[in-house]
């Protein structure tokens, strides 16, 4: 490859930037760490033109449960026809994942343009690395003219880089203890946090369970004139659930739509089909957008094809059975239990690992009642707990452990000893991705993520 061909501008007096210098440029802003508040996403989009201002949007925050609900979503409005763009964090394997218009991520060759040319206003604010993506985010949606971008907050929401969307609705999965050290200690706190997208005259669709959470939501609402729109898991009934998804019953604005496939597996996806189906009624009723039930089916159906979601109790491959899921907090770990147990799975083999920032023995403590070995590894990151801390705790608890301090060595492994055993990959994205990679021979990009 010539010097040229290895850079998207044929130009050697110009700034534009290779993707992979791109990448670097944007991964090296984590030196910033995180910083809360508007300050630098705006005046990113500032020198953009505003482009948050020129597509209509549905805003979504929670603890667990936004990247299934954003993607259902994004994928019932792709099958409609509509041009939809879908921003949701981390990515599992390349950066570009992040990135969607009808389950396509951004292209490589946009990615370095865009950079190029908010490079000067990143380092003149000393943006973080999620300002600067968003930004990106944003910008691409405009210039592809989207019908309509599902975006998922990054952090909490009242302080995210996200929050300068004026949304067509806003949408708040679930509140849970998660970032206590940044949002809070209790549920009433990060419920305040979360609730911070809800804005002036916006409706909220939400699926918070806690009656605490629910009413600082509540409050926040009627201070800001805001409907707030409930889901009650009454209106869902579930008929069968497998590996390739669930058939259920749902209730939406008080209409009935029966024997629906969400080719999305777990219980729990129901109550996430139910949130992103009300979301959709709320933004037809009160926009100009139409869609037949026709199309909400196939949208349903389909929601990996439209959305490019992956690692949701998702089969990775068939012969040895490879399940990958991105549970890394003790509710989602909770969950994805349940979902092993109502699968008829029995004890699996699971390869896992964890971020310092998680709350590991509880999570330990969930794994070990559905496990029957486990292989602990450590993600490309200074970010990543250590595998012997993690393996330490299970031993604690009497479950047959490995442990290995990079992420390859555990899959061979486990591969090595599967004996006929299903494979769980989880825990942190950066585990389940760097997994991914390794059994489908794919780059993995491992800088200091």
């Amino acid at each position: 490859m010539t010097f040229f061909e290895n850079r998207f501008s044929l130009s050697i007096f110009d700034t534009t930037l290779t993707y992979t210098e791109s990448i670097k440029f944007l991964y090296n802003l984590q030196k910033f760490g995180m910083k809360f508040g508007l300050q630098g996403i705006r005046a990113l989009l500032r020198s953009l033109d505003y482009p948050e201002k020129k597509f209509p949007s549905i805003h979504i925050a929670g603890t667990n449960g936004k990247g299934s609900t954003a993607s259902i979503i994004a994928a019932v409005f792709t099958a409609a026809g509509y041009k939809t763009g879908l921003y949701t964090s981390p990515h599992l394997i390349s950066f570009n994942e992040r990135i969607r218009i009808n389950g396509k991520p951004i292209p490589s060759r946009t990615v370095a343009r865009l950079v190029s040319i908010l490079r000067p206003e990143v380092e003149r604010n000393a943006c973080t690395f999620f300002e600067a993506v968003t930004a990106v985010a944003f910008k691409h949606f405009a210039e592809s003219k989207v019908d309509i971008a599902i975006v998922e907050t990054g952090l909490g929401g009242r302080l995210d880089a996200t929050n300068v969307l004026r949304p067509l609705v806003s949408v708040i999965t679930t509140i849970g203890l998660e970032h206590t050290q940044i949002l809070g200690t209790s549920i009433t706190d990060i419920a305040f946090e979360k609730g911070g997208i809800i804005k002036k005259g916006i409706p909220c669709v939400t699926g918070t369970k806690s009656q605490r959470a629910v009413q600082v939501l509540r409050n926040i609402c009627d201070q800001r004139k805001s409907q707030l729109i409930r889901i009650h898991p009454g209106g869902i009934r579930v008929k069968h659930f497998s590996l390739q998804g669930i058939v259920s019953d749902f209730l939406v604005s008080g209409r009935k739509m029966k024997n629906v496939h969400v080719s999305l597996a777990g219980e729990h996806q129901a109550i996430n089909t139910s949130l992103a189906l009300n979301t959709i009624e709320t933004v037809i009723q009160q926009n100009n957008f139409k869609m037949s039930e026709q199309s909400i089916r196939k949208g349903l159906g389909n929601i990996q094809k439209y959305s490019g979601l992956q690692a949701r109790l998702s089969i990775v491959q068939q012969h040895p059975l490879i399940l990958a899921d991105v549970a890394h907090n003790p509710d989602a770990v909770r969950t994805l239990c349940d979902s092993l147990r109502q699968l008829c799975l029995g004890r699996v083999y699971i390869v896992f690992g964890l971020m310092q920032d998680k709350d590991y023995k509880q999570i330990v403590k969930m794994l070990q009642k559905v496990t029957k070995v486990v292989f602990v590894v450590e993600a490309s990151t200074d970010r990543s707990r250590r595998a012997a801390e993690l393996a330490k705790e299970f031993r604690r608890l009497e479950v047959p452990v490995t442990e290995f301090t990079d992420v390859k060595s555990g899959i061979a492994e486990v591969l090595r000893k599967h004996d006929g055993v299903p494979i769980l990959i989880t825990g942190s994205h950066f585990v389940v991705g760097e997994a991914l990679a390794f059994l489908r021979k794919e780059k993995y990009l491992t800088i200091n993520q």
